[in-house]
């Protein structure tokens, strides 16, 4: 294997000269209908995402309803305001996931306690998930890493125990299954995002899928300042605000997109899971290398990102890939790295032995079949 090359030579990459790690996926007839928007009276938040958010909850919320926002973030705190998550109060959350799922609980002073990844899924590890629950516990964030789902069984059980209610971040993971499940009609609230480069874009959006028809109107009402819109409307809201709000809307303008996409969410999941099942089967044996969650068989990959684990030397991994014109590279990192939550923890075995290893691999809608088997050969030429 090659010496291991500091990770700042790594060359900047573009799609013109190889296969990148992330592109994002816009429909064709995304473009004639944005434009359909912005020469109507509506750009803002109208009738379109009225329209998204009943066509995705047909599709991802089971009984439930969904509240369309203006990011993955921002479904995720307004999912700890209805919680009712105070300061003070401690929540158990994935220790490796984008800052995203934990930097809300700055805003409210409520307090994290990470827990450790499964090392088989990276996903939240449920027997550190037990050990942390305490009588301050008031809530248990899972995040479905790379769109393959946790253990919902074993969460809900603790959950269960302990009455406390389960969040779920799927900003990886439309479209997936857990146990003939669908994401987003299992816990009470589901989070997904449409960032530039999720299944579904918006440009940036989100959406939060709630089970609890009685926390509806509070929704609508904090990610718009906490008016009611509704009566504002009728010309009969009577011009009193009497719980905190947010800029928190989603605009019709991205939910042209969002409904484009979702026409099309099966060819778009259809893809990029025929993607994962070829990192699989052209892996399959290769030495040194193995794919994150290729074993798991009662639940449902959304496919979102391929992660190897790397038995050494990961930079002269990421060279050999970019000498043949691929990107690859980490995505998110352990949060406890980051000053803002305090500083590294000593109690995350399974991270600790993950860290230096783990690999993102390219995965999106303008790569072919193909282009994975090139992927595959030039990882078992080694590094």
């Amino acid at each position: 294997m090659q010496k291991e090359k500091p990770m700042n030579e790594l060359p900047v990459m573009n799609e013109q000269e190889g296969i990148v790690l992330f592109h994002p996926h816009v429909p064709a007839r995304a473009i004639d209908e944005v434009t359909n928007v912005l020469q109507s009276r509506w750009i803002g938040q109208g009738p379109r995402v009225a329209q998204f958010e009943k066509e995705f909850s047909k599709r991802f919320a089971g009984a439930g309803s969904s509240i369309a926002v203006g990011s993955g973030t921002d479904a995720l705190h307004l999912a700890y305001i209805l919680a009712g998550l105070k300061a003070g109060d401690e929540v158990i959350v994935p220790v490796f996931t984008c800052t995203a799922t934990n930097i809300p609980f700055l805003y409210m002073d409520v307090h994290v306690r990470f827990a450790d990844v499964d090392p088989e899924t990276l996903n939240i590890d449920v027997n550190h998930v037990r050990q942390l629950v305490s009588d301050k516990t008031k809530a248990i964030v899972c995040v479905h890493y790379g769109g393959l789902p946790c253990d919902m069984d074993e969460l809900h059980a603790v959950a269960k125990e302990f009455n406390i209610p389960i969040i779920e971040d799927a900003a990886h993971a439309p479209g997936a299954t857990y146990k003939g499940k669908v994401i987003g009609a299992i816990s009470p609230f589901t989070m997904f995002s449409f960032q530039a480069i999720k299944h579904i874009t918006t440009g940036d959006g989100g959406m939060l899928t709630l089970q609890d028809p009685t926390l509806v109107s509070k929704a609508e009402r904090i990610r718009w300042f906490g008016i009611d819109r509704s009566n504002k409307q009728k010309g009969t809201w009577e011009n009193d605000i009497t719980e905190v709000g947010y800029k928190y809307q989603m605009t019709d303008i991205g939910a042209a997109m969002g409904l484009c996409s979702l026409h099309e969410f099966d060819d778009i999941l259809g893809h990029r899971q025929k993607l994962m099942e070829g990192y699989k089967k052209g892996l399959r044996g290769a030495q040194g290398i193995k794919l994150i969650g290729a074993d798991t068989t009662d639940r449902t990959h959304a496919a979102w990102l391929c992660t190897a684990l790397v038995e050494a030397n990961r930079v002269g991994f990421m060279h050999a890939l970019r000498n043949k014109g691929i990107e690859s590279g980490q995505v998110h990192y352990r949060n406890d790295r980051y000053s803002i939550f305090g500083g590294r923890r000593d109690d995350l075995p399974h991270m600790d032995a993950i860290e230096d290893r783990y690999m993102v691999l390219p995965l999106h809608t303008k790569m072919t079949l193909e282009q994975v088997d090139y992927i595959c050969e030039v990882i078992k030429q080694g590094w």
